[in-house]
């Protein structure tokens, strides 16, 4: 039987994709760049690849923050501060919080029927006032963010952190649910706790790691856990 269920926000519950396509378009205009599709992609691109070698033991998080707009700046032959478009950013993102499909259905849900915990690698300033302001903090029994844990996940020690702080934690009765196999699925695994990957997007997986289960929408998950 499953009590604790750790649900990753971004890509998960609130739709991040939308969120960071809205504020760095915002973030570029304001620093005088163009922000045209091909440009977002590609900082979408290195903004991935710096937060993969975060979640590797590749980068501090200061070096993604600002080494994203660093590398960016110079793949575009432009000029500009990375602390000061970080700021920028960061304030824009902050402020903006669109829902997943089904994502307050999902919460309103399982409320009461389960024991629900955050667990997200985002930025602690950006991630309390989105889920302030989405006022979802109330379906959530304690929010595990890793800058304040002190590990990002996949570590193990992210996870063990967390277990630390849950009265009566069982790690048969939890799950992980989350878009990320390098983060969330990864971690789970490695963390002895059950796993369901929400696959919204239908990625491939090459990894070599797979996760017990497998969802396309979050509409899946409540029938999916009664079972287990």
């Amino acid at each position: 039987m499953i009590k604790f269920v750790f649900l990753d926000l971004d890509d998960t519950i609130l739709d991040f994709h939308k969120a960071e396509y809205d504020a760095i378009s915002d973030t570029l205009r304001t620093v005088g760049i163009e922000p045209t599709c091909d440009t977002v992609r590609l900082y979408s691109k290195i903004n991935r690849a710096h937060w993969e070698r975060l979640e590797r033991g590749e980068l501090t998080r200061e070096q993604v923050l600002f080494g994203r707009f660093a590398t960016l700046f110079s793949k575009l032959g432009a000029e500009g501060s990375p602390e000061k478009t970080q700021e920028i950013y960061e304030e824009l993102l902050s402020a903006n919080h669109p829902f997943m499909t089904d994502g307050r259905w999902l919460l309103d849900t399982l409320y009461g029927k389960y024991r629900l915990f955050v667990a997200s690698n985002g930025t602690a300033k950006v991630q309390d006032r989105r889920i302030s302001e989405s006022n979802i903090g109330g379906y959530f029994e304690d929010i595990f963010i890793s800058q304040r844990i002190g590990y990002d996940k996949p570590r193990p020690e992210f996870f063990e952190a967390c277990f630390q702080k849950i009265e009566g934690f069982s790690r048969d009765e939890a799950i992980i649910v989350g878009d990320s196999m390098t983060s969330d699925i990864i971690g789970g695994i490695r963390a002895g706790i059950k796993t369901c990957h929400f696959n919204h997007r239908g990625q491939e997986n090459t990894l070599g790691y797979y996760p017990d289960f497998e969802i396309k929408t979050l509409r899946e998950l409540p029938d999916l856990l009664e079972k287990l």
